[in-house]
């Protein structure tokens, strides 16, 4: 049976550079996020039920307006929890419908809301936490991402904090320092969930 390592991270952590390189290492992930986009492109599967809920100027040519979503769901509470009723399920399913295609000693499953939602992180044999500093969070948000202070410190807080996020984890990745060092710490793991899915084949 297929292991699954749950991997989450605040938002500008480095949960896809992680993501990447496990992919090079010839680890299949299955991405939240991805499917997320997918759902919401142009033609997504989500944008009929979104366009109901939120209106059809919510939706352009390049399927949802991302930004606009973003600006009301990290303000409002309850159009969060809306959007997420449409999204999650979709997501869910899809979920699913990957891991059943999977034949791999260990997966890795990227889920951001992994500890927030608590039903994927039962599943998973270990919880990998990618961190960096919340001032670090807020510099990549603001320089590389280009979000305002205040909306940045605002997704932040719609997540876990990150001393549970930190609480929760069975294995964490510091991703402050290079690239380089980076893709070490994630060989070094690579190597370590390879002889637990052997321990347990």
């Amino acid at each position: 049976m297929t292991m699954i390592i749950g991997l989450t991270g605040g938002i500008a952590c480095g949960k896809t550079t992680v993501t990447d390189i496990f992919r090079k290492l010839g680890v299949p992930v299955i991405d939240a996020d991805e499917i997320s986009r997918e759902l919401t492109a142009p033609g997504g599967a989500a944008l009929p039920d979104i366009a109901v809920a939120f209106g059809r100027d919510m939706i352009d040519a390049n399927g949802l307006k991302r930004d606009l979503m973003r600006e009301i769901i990290f303000s409002d509470p309850a159009a969060r929890e809306k959007l997420e009723s449409i999204l999650h399920p979709m997501i869910k399913r899809r979920i699913f419908d990957e891991l059943k295609l999977i034949k791999a000693p260990y997966i890795v499953l990227s889920v951001p809301l992994l500890l927030e939602t608590g039903r994927w992180a039962e599943a998973c044999k270990r919880v990998l936490v990618v961190d960096v500093s919340e001032d670090e969070q807020i510099n990549r948000l603001v320089y590389d991402r280009h979000l305002g202070e205040e909306q940045a410190r605002a997704i932040m807080a719609a997540q876990i904090s990150r001393d549970k996020r930190m609480a929760s984890a069975d294995d964490l990745i510091d991703n402050s320092g290079s690239i380089e060092e980076l893709e070490e710490k994630v060989k070094g793991l690579h190597a370590f969930y390879m002889r637990m899915a052997e321990n347990q084949a």
